[in-house]
């Protein structure tokens, strides 16, 4: 059942349903009027999931637009392009990527322009929940039905052509695939990369957001640098000279997977081997990827060692359901401790550690905190049993979301608004948030075999509007 709201949390149903409503195309949600303009991969997911509760026919169609430009190779691009958006309100533009000519030979579609690189695997998890908020009507439509296979080559392209590292975990290529696109944590690996000419592209971002808050040029041209190394090798995978394993891009593919083991029980098949597979590739993590010293997980440089930076990438396998308990015990610590400041330096978690030397509290992923990592983080202190704090993380989101406006990232310190306002995950994953009570929530929480999946999933079939 949903929770009925207060005066004060209807209001904010409201506010961030017009984002929605604002945001919405007629067929996808772009994360920003102004400053992303077109469809999103990941963001596409988050939307989805808090979209589900105005609509569960606009957040399966949210999903299906997005598969729908999926390559012949599995993968999902992390842009899929407008045709009516003029060329120069983004770059990089659809005449940069060139989808259609040089991602021929890895069966890019003919009649959608989209990008050549990817975004973290959220969509497998967000299909299930969007299922689950109006089964019958996902089953007329045959949702799960026809999205099973897509998700199914999603998740084959990257556990067979993106292990790169021959550990069993996904790599990125470039840092704007791991979503987190600024982190520190991506310095070293990118200092090997020579940047592209300064006057051989121009930034559409900065017509929209301050200078200081955003990636400089020498990192701005670094990406541009590789985005284009990719494209001219025809978006063929390999260890190129970035390569890093993530372990928030692996904590998602593996909650993804437990994802699509529910989809095909729902389906009439067993879902056994892709819980194995979960369960495997979560043992991997841990393997290749956590530092017990740190209390923490660091990526990892397929070229050399783990990276020694502590970003919020570290703390987001906490979602996991078989995660050792050490493992999650010390997350927790590691949160509420003086790296993040959880509840008492911070009310949310940062996206860098406050004592790095690379900490900045507005510029993008270096140091502001941002509303999906913090959601995926209040649903794994709830998972593990950290009722209090995610109660607490829970009231800021919700708190902090309306009064900045539905603010892309915050100041950690002061709560401040920073980069886009009316953000389209900021407002989604407010109506996810304001759908159930905390103690409704608690009971929601993923568990594996026969019980609830979750992350937000309820034990009885709840119905929904078919608008």
């Amino acid at each position: 059942m949903a929770y009925a709201p207060d005066g004060t949390s209807g209001a904010l149903r409201r506010s961030a349903a017009r984002v929605l409503n604002g945001n919405w195309t007629g067929t996808s949600t772009v994360p920003s009027r102004d400053l992303y303009p077109h469809q999103w991969s990941w963001d596409s997911a988050f939307i989805a999931i808090g979209l589900r509760h105005l609509s569960p026919l606009r957040a399966q169609t949210e999903l299906e637009t997005l598969l729908g430009a999926q390559w012949a190779d599995g993968r999902i691009p992390h842009i899929v392009f407008n045709p009516s958006v003029p060329l120069d309100a983004y770059f990089p533009s659809p005449d940069f990527w060139r989808s259609t000519s040089a991602g021929r030979a890895a069966g890019a579609p003919r009649t959608v322009q989209t990008s050549g690189i990817v975004q973290p695997p959220v969509h497998a998890l967000a299909a299930w929940l969007v299922h689950r908020a109006d089964p019958g009507l996902s089953r007329a439509r045959g949702f799960l039905s026809r999205a099973y296979p897509r998700l199914a080559a999603w998740h084959r392209y990257l556990l067979h052509r993106r292990d790169l590292g021959g550990g069993g975990l996904a790599s990125v290529v470039h840092p704007w695939e791991q979503g987190m696109d600024n982190s520190p944590c991506w310095d070293g690996p990118l200092s090997r990369i020579t940047p592209a000419p300064p006057r051989s592209f121009r930034r559409a971002d900065l017509d929209h957001g301050a200078a200081e808050d955003r990636p400089t040029d020498l990192d701005y041209g670094r990406y541009v640098r590789l985005a284009a190394d990719y494209r001219d090798r025809g978006y063929a995978d390999g260890p190129g000279r970035f390569a890093v394993e993530d372990p928030a891009f692996n904590a998602l593919l593996i909650a993804s997977e437990h994802a699509l083991a529910r989809i095909a029980h729902e389906l009439g098949a067993t879902g056994t081997a892709r819980r194995s597979r979960a369960e495997r590739l979560t043992a991997a993590l841990v393997a290749r990827l956590w530092d017990p010293a740190e209390g923490m997980f660091l990526c990892r440089d397929v070229h050399g060692e783990p990276i020694p930076e502590r970003g919020v990438a570290g703390l987001v396998p906490l979602m996991l359901p078989t995660l050792p308990r050490e493992v999650a015990a010390a997350l927790v610590g590691t949160v509420s401790g003086p790296r993040f400041g959880l509840g008492t330096a911070t009310r949310l978690v940062p996206s860098y550690d406050l004592t790095g030397e690379a900490f900045d509290p507005r510029r993008y992923w270096r140091g502001p905190a941002w509303f999906n990592t913090n959601w995926l983080l209040e649903r794994g202190l709830r998972l593990h049993g950290e009722h209090g704090r995610a109660d607490a993380l829970r009231a800021a989101l919700l708190d902090l979301a309306g009064a900045t406006g539905f603010a892309e990232y915050v100041d950690p310190y002061t709560g401040d608004g920073c980069g886009a306002s009316g953000f389209g995950w900021t407002a989604a994953l407010t109506l996810d948030l304001l759908h159930e009570s905390p103690g409704q929530a608690a009971r929601g929480v993923f568990r594996t075999g026969t019980g609830t999946f979750g992350i937000g999933d309820e034990d009885e079939e709840e119905g929904g509007d078919r608008g």
